[in-house]
């Protein structure tokens, strides 16, 4: 199983270790939650999560 990492600021999920890939902020292991957005426009959720972007994202991150 692959070693999953949210990230801090924008809550997208990646498996890099050292920073976050669409925004360059510090990941965590500890997060809740998983999110896909396919549509960020239509998708209820993203607007209020603020998501501008197609991805996998965390719902909470510590």
């Amino acid at each position: 199983m692959m070693n999953l990492r949210a990230c801090k600021t924008c809550h997208s999920i990646t498996d890099q270790a050292t920073k976050c890939p669409r925004c360059g902020g510090e990941v965590s292991r500890e997060w809740q939650g998983y999110l896909v957005v396919i549509d960020p426009e239509k998708s209820e959720i993203a607007r209020k999560m603020g998501i501008h972007a197609a991805g996998r994202y965390a719902l909470r991150v510590k």
